[in-house]
């Protein structure tokens, strides 16, 4: 087990010489795309049900996915369609589901919290706060006992490390030494509640290495190339053998815990201030920055993100509801 210290964001920053910066760019686009039109459709009541977007936070989804194999496990939240688009979910299906129709990941039958896709190693959203964490714990022993070398990440808020079942899955990952990776998005709210208001220390990695001797550093959730430099530094250490990795990204939701929240436990100054780090925009002037494209080429590429997921949506629209005596399938009974 390592004890290490957290690193400072531009540190993690300063390494990313490999990162895909175009692809995770495109990734960020799309995610952005996605969440605006289920924003606004939910809005309008075409989406049933309820729905929490990561809108502000599509960096962190893009960073970690972009370090991941396809056969790398992935479990997430409430707030999960980022995760699981940027792991390579079909487009369709994914809006199809949150639409609740036959064409969707789940046949319609999961909806916007309930997302999976097995086949790519997305073990599927989870609405209980803290859940898809032991998850994780469990397919990174399988991948060690079996030898399979597949690296197991799990997608929080830090309101769920007060949840018993981040403590027990991160000491079982550590005495263990599993290949898991803990991806805490630290987005200031447990809900409607100020993180720093529920615990006497802040940071989730110094709570992590001073508890259980993982391996853990913070980074700058709104810089995807940081979060996949750290990210892929992650998995290397997970792949050798060298236990578990616990990230602390620091990012901002723009929207409410749900659609409709107003947010009043926010003040304008913070929401501002954080927009003001989108990162689509951090990763755009990077780009154009380092030479890799103009600013006019990336509106081109974020124009057809916003052009994908209208076709989604039309594809949803017309895509039938699930039969009635689909209530009976997939199912277990006596």
């Amino acid at each position: 087990m390592t004890h290490t210290t957290t690193t400072d964001p531009s540190e993690a920053a300063a390494a990313p010489a490999a990162a895909p910066l175009l692809d995770l760019h495109g990734t960020v686009a799309l995610i952005r795309a996605f969440e605006t039109a289920v924003s606004a459709l939910y809005r309008d009541g075409e989406i049933p049900g309820f729905v929490h977007t990561s809108l502000g936070q599509e960096g962190v989804a893009a960073g970690v996915a972009a370090a991941l194999r396809p056969d790398d496990y992935l479990a997430t939240t409430h707030r999960g369609h980022g995760h699981v688009l940027a792991k390579g979910a079909d487009v369709d299906a994914m809006m199809a589901e949150l639409f609740g129709k036959v064409t969707g990941l789940g046949r319609g039958k999961g909806g916007s919290m309930h997302v999976a896709d097995p086949r790519i190693g997305i073990l599927g959203a989870n609405a209980i706060v803290g859940a898809g964490i032991p998850l994780i714990v469990g397919a990174a022993l399988s991948s060690k006992l079996l030898k399979q070398d597949r690296v197991a990440v799990a997608f929080f808020g830090e309101g769920a490390v007060n949840q018993g079942s981040f403590h027990e899955a991160v000491n079982l990952a550590a005495i263990w030494d599993l290949p898991a990776i803990f991806l805490c998005e630290n987005n200031l709210y447990a809900e409607f509640t100020d993180s720093s208001t529920m615990t006497r220390v802040g940071s989730v990695a110094e709570r992590t290495i001073g508890g259980y001797g993982v391996h853990a550093v913070t980074v700058d959730g709104n810089d995807a190339a940081a979060v996949h430099a750290a990210t892929t530094e992650a998995v290397d250490r997970c792949r050798r053998g060298e236990g578990p990795v616990l990230i602390e990204a620091m990012t901002y939701r723009w929207h409410g815990h749900y659609e409709g929240d107003g947010q009043p436990y926010k003040t304008e100054e913070e929401a501002t201030r954080w927009r003001d780090r989108d990162p689509l925009v951090v990763l755009g002037a990077r780009i154009v920055a380092e030479g890799l494209a103009t600013r006019e080429e990336l509106d081109a590429v974020e124009r057809a993100a916003d052009e994908r997921i209208e076709q989604a949506v039309a594809a949803a629209r017309a895509a039938d509801l699930p039969a009635g005596e689909e209530a009976y399938e997939h199912v277990f009974g006596a």
